[in-house]
This record gives structure tokens, C-alpha cells and sequence, in this order.
């Protein structure tokens, strides 16, 4: 046998093989994203989504206390209105009485030291359900759609925000978005995440369940990338939103676009990379492991990896509060 092809000695200890990774598993590379409702003292399970919750921003101490404790440093917020007007435009995504707005202002009171970002989008709060404003047709009318939705990107980092995140994904939002805190004074002071490359994926049916974000006709695939679509999410990626200012790149969902992570962290390699393991992967892997197919931690593992090896430096996921206890063994 040629020497050459001797490769075990370098990983039959537990030690080396953890050598054999060009970056491993931290607590800080995991955001985790909370919903919330504008029931002030909702706790109310989401059945497709295992072990998670709406919350209400009376009940975020009790629930994120312990969790910062074992080194819980960033959240992602998503509004879940239930009681509020929506209209064509969204209006109450930025209302400073809504879940957002006061659960920022809350937060920042409770836990200092933890990093807020805001998913910033209008189908939670749109009467059609779609992520922009509509002509009369049905389809997408981008320039207000842009104009709109960094209106409440504002409104977030007016509120205390350490980062807005579109996930919109109309075209010129990152420009109209990034210009919009500049000129507000708040350009160096929040960062600019965008879900840069967010494909139109079957894989969202357990957060639309869980936000209530399911347009009320057609779909989002004019604006979603289509799966197949690996130059788009390229030019999503270089040509658009980093040239138009973004701070972080996003790649949404996360196991089935490895190759766009790889390709993220290639194109814009100065960037931190994102990337969201979504609802669906979530529960799919949480039902195999009730299936007996795998190990839940195991498998939980071994997708994240898979995403730090493609080149994510933060990711998006349910995990992390079992991952800030799996991290500390």
C-alpha cells in the first residue's frame, strides 16, 4: 500500500479527528428564532414545530432567562399578529404597540448583552399574505414593495435593534434599506442581513403554520428563487446585495443549497455567511429520530456541520437551545 494512502492515523483519536475541521461548532454561531405574538402573555405550542412556541412579550424573561444563562447571544424575531387589522400595505409591521417593536424594547431592557435581529417582511401583516405591495393584477409592484419594507427595517432599528434582516427578497430592497439608516443616522449602528439567495422551497409549511404567512392566492415563486436556480442566487449574491450594502449573507434553507453556501462564502468571502435551517428541516429531522432512524443530537450535528463546512459562519436554527446545552459537555 503507498503511503500516500494512509489517512486513518490522522483521525483515529476523538481529539485529531476534531483537528480534521477548518471550523468547528460554537454557541455564538447559532441564532435562534422566536415568534411573537400580540397575546402579551401567549404561550401557545406550534404542533409542527417540536418543542417550540408563540410567545408573548410578557412571557420572554421566564422563557429566554435560563437560555442566556448557557450562552444564548443572538435572537431572530418574527411578528405573529392575531389580532391586529391587516391592509395592502402591511401597516402594522412597524406599529410601536405590535410584537415586534415591544418585544425589542423589551429584550433590550432584559438581557443587554444579547444581539437582536428583526426578520423584516410584510406577509404577516398584509391582507393578501404576499411580501410586497400588489398591482391590480396580483403581481408584485416592487418600487413601493422597496420603499415599504425599509420603512419598517427603520422602524426596527429605531426601536433598538442590533440588525434588520429582509427576507422579502424584492429586488433593490438592500439599497433602499441600507440608504434609509444612513440617512436616519443608524448606518453604523445596525446591521444589514439580507436572505440574499432564498429559494422557493417546500420546506417552509411548518413556519407559514406557525406565522400565519401564507398568501391568501397564487405563490411566491415570482419572487423566491426557483431550486434549480444556481446563477440567480449568484447574482442575488455578488451583483446585487453586496454590491447594494448588506453586512451578512443568507442562504435560506440551508441542507438542500450547500453548494449556494459554498458558492456565498467564494463570492462574498469577506462577509459573514448565514444560512437558515428551516422550518422543514427541523421537523424532518426531528421525525426521523422518532422514527428510530437516527439519533436526534447525532443527526442534529451532522446537518449543522454540514453547513459550517459549505462555509456558514452563523446559523439560523430551532437547535440552539439544545445546542447551548450540547456545546457545553
Amino acid at each position: 500500500m503507498d503511503i500516500s494512502s494512509i489517512l486513518q492515523g490522522g483521525y483515529q483519536h476523538p481529539l485529531s479527528r476534531s483537528w480534521q475541521s477548518r471550523r468547528q461548532l460554537t454557541k455564538s454561531m447559532f441564532m435562534y428564532p422566536i415568534f411573537i405574538t400580540d397575546d402579551p402573555d401567549a404561550s401557545v405550542v406550534i404542533p409542527t414545530l417540536p418543542g417550540q412556541r408563540r410567545w408573548g412579550v410578557n412571557k420572554l424573561e421566564g422563557f429566554l432567562g435560563p437560555l442566556v444563562q448557557k450562552g444564548l447571544s443572538s435572537v431572530i424575531l418574527f411578528g405573529v399578529p392575531l389580532n391586529c387589522k391587516k391592509d395592502f400595505r402591511g401597516t402594522p409591521a412597524d406599529d410601536e404597540n405590535g410584537p415586534v417593536i415591544q418585544a425589542i424594547k423589551k429584550l433590550r431592557s432584559l438581557f443587554p448583552s444579547l444581539y437582536i435581529a428583526c426578520d423584516v417582511c410584510l406577509c404577516e401583516y398584509t391582507s393578501h399574505g404576499h411580501c410586497g405591495l400588489l398591482h391590480s393584477d396580483g403581481t408584485i409592484n416592487t418600487e413601493p414593495s422597496v420603499e415599504r419594507i425599509a420603512e419598517v427595517a427603520l422602524s426596527y432599528a429605531i426601536a433598538g435593534a442590533h440588525c434588520v434582516a429582509p427576507s422579502d427578497m424584492m429586488d433593490g430592497r438592500i439599497k433602499a434599506i441600507k440608504r434609509k439608516l444612513i440617512d436616519a443616522g443608524f448606518g453604523n449602528k445596525c446591521t444589514l442581513m439580507s436572505y440574499s439567495a432564498k429559494f422557493a422551497s417546500g420546506l417552509y409549511g411548518p413556519f407559514r403554520d406557525a406565522a400565519g404567512s401564507a398568501p391568501s392566492f397564487g405563490n411566491r415563486k415570482c419572487y423566491q428563487l426557483p431550486p434549480t436556480a444556481k446563477g440567480l442566487a449568484r447574482r442575488a449574491i455578488q451583483q446585487r446585495d453586496t454590491a447594494e450594502g448588506a453586512d451578512i449573507i443568507m442562504v435560506k434553507p440551508a441542507l438542500p443549497y450547500l453548494d449556494i453556501i459554498a458558492d456565498a462564502a467564494q463570492l462574498a468571502s469577506d462577509h459573514p455567511i448565514a444560512c437558515y435551517q428551516v422550518s422543514g428541516e427541523f421537523a424532518m429531522v426531528h421525525a426521523g429520530a422518532a422514527a428510530g432512524v437516527y439519533d436526534l443530537k447525532a443527526m442534529a450535528f451532522e446537518t449543522t456541520e454540514s453547513m459550517v463546512r459549505a462555509g456558514a459562519t452563523l446559523i439560523l436554527s430551532y437547535f440552539t437551545p439544545e445546542f447551548l446545552d450540547w456545546l457545553s459537555t
